[in-house]
């Protein structure tokens, strides 16, 4: 891992909460993501599995933890294993994990090697009666790979067919979407080292570069500040290219006259950052373009002040909605009259501006959390409105994440250049 070492305190707290809300008699297992081949002899790069990674801070493949706080053998009430290294491991793949090293990570003292997993589940489960599966339960995500946590149930549910099984995620999406302080410390990294990546592209763009050399130089500054990489595929769209809203191309060469639209965030130690900016290629904003731009920044900063706690997401989406109806109608997008006639289900606005303002946001970009209840003290999310003109072909989208406390909420990226006048002077200095 490029990140530094993170406190246990973090991972020890977060099984302590999870264990606290299971039902009593119960064991809970959670497995590392998969590695997934990229051709015949090759994987791709290691992404951990985020709700394993929150319980333990291991970033290394092949691992699993089970927690049982009601085991009779109090060996096993936390237990984590790993893959155990051989001379052939080290040449081929590097360092891994020892035992040492695992219980310094995750706060868990008793490590086992993974082979001796079958054995000590076995001479516990029979003790418990319910057991916790974790599964992705994130309504943004697609079920049509058998990954590893549902492939392993179907061997448990085989061979312990009478036991009770429970969902962790119920309980995960709970907890996963409060940050605590530490949470929110390496979410401010990752939202800084972000920000020198802006201020970095700020000084480098102009007509003629390209929009992967922009992507380049954002990589570098990731890279040279220890995260792991882009938090998502990074969005480079210059003129026309910033209607498609997730644009990953990045191929095209910036056109004098063009605004270039940004959105990329830096991933540090599994915590994301996700930011969008739209910046004039040759340093200064038409008229037209400041307009617009504009109109997006009053709405950014409105809906912003709704991001609090007791909001509940489709009363603020709704108000986002009527603010933006506004700046539309002052742009002569829209018509006040034809507006009086819409269809409230359908919206004429969202011709315009066709996405949510808001996510949660964590260790996935779009966090895992429910989207039903009222923000809470501890949420953070991102707040970006946009204005996209086909016929114009311009693009504007502005986002910054915000932390929600008992005192208001606090901007993560109020340090990174928002107001027009100020991306132009930096652009020309």
């Amino acid at each position: 891992m490029k990140y530094r070492p993170i406190s246990n305190r973090l991972f020890t707290n977060n099984r302590k909460n999870f264990v606290l809300r299971t039902k009593p008699s119960s064991l809970a297992v959670f497995h590392a993501n998969d590695e997934f081949p990229r051709n015949g002899d090759q994987a791709f790069l290691f992404k951990q599995n985020a709700d394993f990674f929150y319980l333990t801070g291991i970033d290394q493949e092949h691992s699993i933890l089970i927690l049982y706080p009601d085991c009779p053998n109090p060996l096993y009430k936390e237990v984590l294993f790993l893959r155990q290294t051989n001379e052939h491991i080290a040449v081929w793949e590097g360092h891994k994990y020892t035992k040492e090293e695992a219980r310094k990570a995750s706060g868990i003292e008793n490590i086992y090697w993974l082979n001796e997993y079958d054995t000590i589940l076995h001479t516990i489960i029979n003790y418990a009666d319910n057991i916790y599966i974790n599964t992705n339960e994130n309504d943004r995500y697609s079920h049509s790979v058998p990954y590893r946590d549902i492939r392993l149930f179907e061997q448990l549910r085989a061979k312990y067919p009478l036991h009770h099984y429970e969902r962790s995620a119920v309980i995960l999406r709970d907890l996963r979407a409060i940050k605590s302080d530490l949470e929110v410390e390496l979410t401010k990294t990752a939202c800084q080292i972000t920000r020198d990546a802006f201020l970095r592209v700020l000084k480098f763009v102009k007509p003629g570069v390209a929009e992967y050399e922009i992507e380049a130089e954002i990589t570098h500054e990731f890279l040279i500040q220890r995260a792991t990489g882009h938090a998502y595929s990074p969005i480079i769209a210059s003129g026309a290219n910033a209607n498609v809203l997730h644009y990953i191309d990045n191929n095209q060469v910036c056109k004098d006259g063009d605004v270039a639209l940004f959105d990329f965030g830096a991933e540090y130690a599994n915590y994301n950052a996700d930011m969008s900016r739209s910046i004039p290629v040759n340093g200064r904003f038409t008229k037209r373009q400041c307009d617009v731009y504009d109109a997006v920044l009053r709405v950014m900063k409105g809906a912003t002040k709704l991001i609090q706690a007791g909001t509940v997401l489709t009363d603020y989406h709704e108000e986002v909605g009527n603010m933006m109806t506004g700046e539309l109608i002052g742009l002569k997008l829209l018509d006040k009259h034809d507006v009086a006639k819409q269809d409230p289900k359908m919206p004429l606005y969202k011709k315009y501006f066709m996405h949510g303002t808001s996510h949660h946001l964590g260790l996935d970009v779009h966090d895992f959390a429910n989207r039903y209840n009222p923000f809470e003290v501890g949420n953070i999310l991102t707040c970006e409105p946009g204005i996209y003109i086909a016929a114009e072909g311009l693009g504007i989208r502005l986002e910054n994440d915000i932390l929600i406390t008992a005192g208001g909420n606090i901007d993560l990226m109020a340090d990174i250049p928002l107001e027009a006048e100020h991306i132009e002077e930096i652009m020309n200095s």
